[in-house]
């Protein structure tokens, strides 16, 4: 059953809207602005029927607090209120409501509102999936193509997705990073992952396949893929600036030669100041080299690779991510063997 809240601080108003809807909606119930953004949450209603005047938070406040949240921002909101006039109307519009209800209102205009409401928000929710599985295919496909142009299977870039995911989710279920790794941004980063080496296009074939050693020279041409990758995805969400994911691509792409202790290139900045999603997929990226062939060596063991992996703790890699990716190596490994037969 799809959900409602409602938001008022008049407990006979909410009593009232609640005995209209039961039945045909799972109803919360909220006093204030506050509660209410602490229960959206927890449960996240499919839609919410929010009053304007409200002691301490108002309705201005709440709605304004929950377009600015990525997890919260795309739910319904519409407007309950006695004062009916032209401007709070329009502030109410401009300030992301979706409709504007006048108290008192009559049954079965408010139901046919909120069916109105909830079916194009379900059928926008709907369009946005097939939007996102779409530029997710395609940035793989072109991900793997990039990825072939060196040699290898194209499958890089779904199993390094694959490490920053179950890393990412050890290190939530530890509790660090919280502010910059919520549910949402996790699944950005892991999104953003296989996008990681696109600045590769860029790089001459005599240096991405040479099968020995790469010179000085080459390898500083080599060096500037991180860079360039950081621009190409720059223009890409210039033009398309709704795919937030492209933000931590650009940080990834850039950020993933980085090392901890600020010997990495391109800009030699260490510890924190890396993004996280780089820091991240430094330790996917390193581990999903040494157990792939490569043109230059066979793959290593999951063992040598972990020991490898293991030294290079507060230097190359953050501490944090490796003792996450230690406490789940086995699972890692697991998944390497799996993708790799796949």
């Amino acid at each position: 059953m799809r959900s409602v809240m409602v938001v008022d601080d008049n407990l006979v108003n909410l009593k009232y809207i609640d005995t209209q809807l039961s039945g045909n909606y799972h109803v919360i119930l909220a006093k204030s602005g506050e509660q209410a953004l602490g229960i959206c949450g927890r449960e996240k209603p499919d839609l919410i029927l929010l009053d304007i005047e409200m002691p301490g938070m108002d309705g201005f406040e709440m709605i304004t607090r929950l377009k600015q949240d990525t997890y919260l921002h795309h739910i319904p909101v519409i407007f309950l209120t006695a004062d009916h006039n032209v401007q709070t109307e329009a502030r109410g519009l401009t300030s992301g409501a979706v409709d504007f209800i006048t108290k008192p209102f009559e049954k079965n205009i408010l139901l046919h509102r909120l069916e109105i409401h909830l079916r194009f928000s379900e059928y926008q929710l709907h369009l946005e999936g097939i939007v996102k599985e779409l530029s997710d295919s395609l940035s793989s496909s072109f991900s793997e193509l990039v990825e072939c142009r060196d040699a290898n299977t194209g499958g890089h870039v779904v199993r390094t997705s694959r490490y920053v995911e179950l890393i990412g989710a050890e290190l939530k279920n530890r509790g660090l990073f919280g502010s910059e790794l919520s549910d949402q941004q996790l699944a950005m980063m892991v999104r953003a992952a296989p996008l990681h080496d696109i600045g590769k296009i860029s790089i001459s074939d005599v240096i991405l396949r040479k099968p020995g050693g790469l010179s000085a020279e080459e390898f500083s041409v080599m060096k500037t893929h991180a860079m360039l990758g950081a621009q190409i995805l720059h223009g890409m969400y210039k033009r398309t600036p709704t795919q937030r994911y492209l933000q931590y691509a650009i940080m990834i792409a850039e950020g993933h030669h980085e090392k901890y202790d600020g010997t990495g290139y391109p800009r030699g900045i260490s510890g924190d100041a890396i993004p996280l999603g780089a820091r991240l997929m430094a330790v996917a990226d390193v581990y999903d080299a040494l157990v792939d062939d490569r043109v230059y060596r066979k793959a290593m063991s999951h063992e040598e690779a972990y020991d490898i992996i293991m030294k290079g703790k507060g230097s190359h890699f953050d501490p944090r991510i490796i003792d996450a990716f230690d406490s789940i190596s086995a699972e890692i490994a697991r998944e390497a063997e799996i993708r790799k037969n796949a």
